[in-house]
């Protein structure tokens, strides 16, 4: 079932959108050469606390997994594209991270991710997280009434492929509502026309994760959790939850 929100409950988002804005604003400034993943996730944690708000991860069991997720925050170092946990692993110079965090206030989620460099950039994780960026902007920017959930793939797709990187087999974004995660799927790749209606007060997380060596296939970890590159290049992904309005895509989840 696919959520149809008001104006009143896209405001109410909003407010848990610009708790994650926060929170990763937070853990960005933090993160630096010796920092632990398990240090970001208490800075996620405070800033929950300080916004009355819940974590949308800390406890999470899907099926697939063997165990509830035990963070805050999802923190993929280098060839882990998504669902790292965040352990006592304390950053390098030069590695390539990115974070998910997603936040509860009221009953409404707000999910998004960012992805950057720690340290020392080389030029091309750099190209791999602005290219990745770039993807986001198009497919927010088809995330308009009248539109189809493959113009949203086709134009994150297009972006991905003419970079030669590859996209994480099996995973795309997903709706937002009184769950973290609710229909419908948001595919990365798509036929433009094709797919869903978008409709105004839709809500979905769009969400491209780009792969360096150009490969779609995924490992997983013991952990049961994390999702390494199959030939361990390193990833990027970047993700805002965005309305559908008739205004145009309105991005809950902006700083």
């Amino acid at each position: 079932m696919i959520e149809i929100k008001t104006q009143g409950e896209l405001d109410a988002m909003r407010v848990a959108g610009k708790v994650v804005a926060t929170a990763l604003q937070a853990v960005k400034e933090t993160a630096g050469v010796g920092t632990s993943l398990r240090e970001l996730d208490q800075v996620a944690a405070d800033v929950l606390a300080d916004a009355g708000a819940r974590s949308s991860f800390l406890n999470y069991h899907p099926r697939f997994a063997p165990s509830p997720y035990p963070g805050v925050l999802c923190t993929s170092v280098n060839d882990a594209v998504v669902h790292g946990i965040p352990t006592g692993y304390r950053l390098r110079d030069g590695d390539l991270l990115s974070v998910d965090f997603g936040a509860e206030v009221d009953g409404w989620h707000g999910d998004a991710a960012i992805s950057f460099v720690v340290g020392t950039p080389d030029p091309q994780d750099v190209e791999l997280i602005e290219t990745t960026e770039r993807g986001l902007a198009a497919g927010i920017e088809q995330a308009r009434p009248g539109n189809r959930l493959g113009d949203i793939g086709h134009a994150i797709g297009t972006v991905g492929r003419r970079a030669g990187y590859g996209l994480l087999a099996d995973h795309g974004g997903h709706g937002v509502g009184h769950a973290m995660h609710e229909d419908p799927h948001v595919p990365n790749e798509g036929r433009p026309g094709t797919g869903l209606r978008l409709r105004p007060g839709m809500v979905i997380a769009i969400e491209p994760m780009f792969i360096a060596g150009g490969k779609d296939d995924y490992r997983h970890d013991d952990d049961g959790w994390t999702l390494r590159t199959i030939d361990g290049s390193r990833a990027a992904h970047v993700e805002h939850t965005v309305a559908i309005t008739d205004d145009g895509p309105r991005i809950l989840t902006a700083p």
